[in-house]
């Protein structure tokens, strides 16, 4: 049985543990569409990026031991889409099934909207990765839409699936 888990912000600390995530991620996985995995100077690079743009930069810890790590980004650059973020989730290969992405993105929700933003979308890799078309679903947010063979990795053609949910009062006031 797995001990409590806490979610806290991400610090530079964490860089060796989220790098080793983000590998398995690239190397094993379709969740990024990534080839190549970045070194720790790069992981460190584009955290400091992020939590000085003011975007949400989470972990999950349990015993000491970093679970998985969550953050939300710009989802486009042009000013017209700056309420709008986009969400990234790892989790360590043995955390997951455990409840510890639904913990990261329930936190990452709720940081982004406390941050003023109003929609999330979920850009994720290859249409057949249902645990995490599942876990945004559960978390509120609904399909929009497939880009079909948009990727190519590993040897084949990848989809990339969009999800979107609003955060806060959304698009029914002004910000």
């Amino acid at each position: 049985m797995m001990t409590p888990v806490s979610i806290r912000p991400a610090t530079p600390a964490d860089i060796p543990a989220i790098t080793r995530i983000y590998a398995h991620a690239v190397e094993h996985g379709t969740a990024s569409f990534e080839i190549g995995v970045p070194d720790p100077a790069e992981m460190t690079r584009r955290q400091r990026e992020l939590i000085d743009a003011g975007f949400p930069y989470i972990a999950a810890e349990s015993d000491g031991r970093l679970l998985g790590y969550a953050y939300a980004g710009r989802y486009r650059a042009r000013p017209a889409y700056r309420f709008t973020v986009e969400d990234s989730i790892y989790v360590d290969r043995k955390a997951q099934r455990r409840g510890v992405g639904s913990m990261l993105l329930e936190h990452l929700i709720a940081e982004s909207t406390d941050r003023g933003f109003r929609q999330m979308i979920a850009v994720i890799g290859d249409s057949a990765q249902t645990a995490s078309i599942e876990l945004h679903r559960a978390a509120g947010f609904r399909m929009v839409g497939t880009f079909e063979s948009v990727g190519h990795k590993f040897g084949r053609w990848l989809d990339s699936v969009m999800m979107q949910r609003a955060l806060g009062p959304g698009a029914m006031t002004q910000p």
